[in-house]
Parts: C-alpha cells; structure tokens; sequence
C-alpha cells in the first residue's frame, strides 16, 4: 500500500484509508466480530489510516475500534471527530464548537479509544455561534498538551479552512469528495492546496451508490439511512442508477469493479487526497484496498469523466443540507 501525507507536516498514512462509521450505525445490522475482523485485516493489508467519530452509534465506534487496535496503536494512524453532539433521541442533533466542549469532548474520545493521544482530531461540523478561531484555538491546546497530533476541519468552507490555518496549521479537511460529488473542485480544494492541506474524501463510493449492487431504496432495511436520501430515491435515484451503469461499462474495459474504478478515479485527482471508503465486510475491505494498485490510463480518466459529468448527479447528498459549507 502506497502512502500520503497529510498536509505539510502531518502524519503519513496509506493511500486508501477505512472509515469505521458503518460498523456501529446507518448502514444496517453489524456483526462486531466482523468489524474487529475487517479493523485486523485492513492493517494487515497495509491500510493504516482508521477513521471514526464520537457520534458514530453515540460513542459504540470509537469503543469497537479501541477494542480492534489494542495493542497494535503503533501500527494506527487514529482520527476521530467531534462537534455533532446527540441526544436520547437518534434523529436530534445539535453543534457545538465551544472551547469547553472541545475539551471535554476529547477526553471522552480517549477513555472510549482507550489511548492518550489522537493522531488527528477533526472539528466534524463548524458551530456557526462560535468564531472558528475560538473553537481551533482550544484544538490547539489539544496538541499543546500531547492529547492530540494534528488537527483537521470537516465539511467547511475555503473561507473558514484559511481562517482556521491562520490559527494553527490544519492537516487534513475532511469532504465529501468521489465521481457523483465534485463541488469541492470549484473553490474549496483549490483552497486546501494553496493552504497545503491534505484532502480526506469521505464516501468516495458515494455511499455504495457507485458499486452498482445496491437495491432500490425502497428495498433498503429501515435502519439504513440510505432509504431516504434524495440521491437514492424518485427520479434522482433511477437517474443515478442510469450513471453507474455507465461507470459499471468502463470498469468491465479496465477490468475491476464500479467501486474499484471510482477509488482508482480519486486516487489520480492528487497525491494530497486520501479516500476512505468505509466497511463492514471483510469482502469489500479487500476490494477496495485492491483499488490502490489499480492505474488509470489518460484515456480511461477521460472517458470516466465524460460519461459522469459532475453536473449530472441529481438530488442533494442529505435530506437536511443546513450544517454543510458550500
């Protein structure tokens, strides 16, 4: 597995990493031995780079992926988020960006991780009562008292990415960012990179959208939350299917899957984007961590993108767009 680096002086970490979220929640039933399993092998197979959050199953994820890298923290580099703060009730959810909630929300990440130090802590979404400075000052203090290596932002915009890295260096932003989800291009990557941060692009299969074995929604489980999003549903969803048909005949051409294709995509934008494709199944771990070793000929990338114009996916990528930076 190759490796990145996340901003000019962050961590390195391989080039594919694993987001964890769908173990613990909004993809349907987990088995947990599987998860562990899946955290086991994808170190094996070289994929370092662990993502997770507090609010992923209300702190049930950073718990399992603390049990999985116990005794093996050295061979992990460890991100985790806060800022999207639940309650008792699973829909309600609220922000908080205050310089007494980032401590406190950090101390509890590292009693659930069960270690004393994060590699890289995000800031999940921006808390628009709070000036971005306040709320990465206190991340600073995070790093300054060795409970944290480096700082990100989440789904933010280029205005707050430079008012933020004038504070203390941000390593990575964290974005939505594959073939279906290509907004940030316009404004906020160039940003990052004149920043010199590095870009994590967060389903970068667009939510399985792009394997091309996904049933309709209406068929979903109840508890996968990609029953009601608007990009898998209507009209958009049968649009969209059409799309991934598309992508389906130039991945037969280079011969690997869909979502193989759409990682391999990700991986020619730059050297400074680091997708992390999130699983639960063993199965998918390896196909995808299998895309890293795929290479894209010009003329395949070509086709790809003209098959899928960015302006072409239809429908918004949550039911509720309010906490996003455009």
């Amino acid at each position: 597995m190759n490796k990145r680096r996340l901003g000019a002086g962050g961590p390195e970490v391989s080039a594919l990493g694993l987001g964890c979220m769908g173990m613990s929640e909004f993809y349907g039933t987990a088995d947990e031995s599987e998860s562990v399993a899946v955290i086991h092998r994808a170190l094996e197979l070289g994929v370092n780079f662990l993502d997770t959050a507090d609010m992923y199953g209300m702190g049930h994820n950073e718990e399992l992926v603390g049990r999985a890298i116990a005794g093996r923290r050295d061979e992990v580099v460890l991100a985790t988020k806060f800022g999207i703060v639940r309650s008792a009730n699973p829909a309600e959810r609220t922000i908080d960006g205050s310089p007494e909630y980032v401590r406190k929300a950090c101390d509890a990440s590292l009693r659930r991780l069960g270690v004393d130090r994060v590699d890289l802590y995000y800031l999940h979404r921006r808390d628009t009562r709070v000036p971005i400075e306040e709320t990465v000052g206190a991340m600073a203090e995070l790093v300054a008292a060795g409970k944290v290596g480096h700082l990100g932002l989440s789904e933010v915009s280029a205005e707050t990415l430079r008012r933020a890295h004038a504070v203390h260096p941000i390593a990575a932003l964290q974005s939505e960012y594959s073939l279906f989800t290509r907004g940030i291009e316009q404004e906020i990557l160039p940003a990052a990179r004149e920043l010199g941060v590095a870009l994590v692009a967060y389903s970068p299969i667009s939510r399985g959208l792009l394997g091309g074995t996904l049933p309709p929604a209406g068929e979903l489980p109840d508890d996968d939350f990609r029953k009601h999003l608007p990009r898998f549903t209507g009209e958009s969803g049968a649009r969209n299917e059409a799309l991934v048909a598309e992508v389906r005949k130039i991945a037969d051409e280079v011969g690997c899957t869909p979502a193989q294709l759409a990682l391999a995509w990700l991986l020619t934008r730059g050297e400074d984007v680091v997708p992390i494709p999130g699983t639960k199944r063993l199965r998918y771990l390896e196909e995808n961590a299998a895309a890293a070793g795929i290479e894209l000929a010009a003329g395949q990338v070509a086709a790809l993108e003209s098959a899928v114009p960015a302006e072409a996916v239809l429908g918004d990528r949550y039911p509720d767009m309010s906490s996003i930076e455009q």
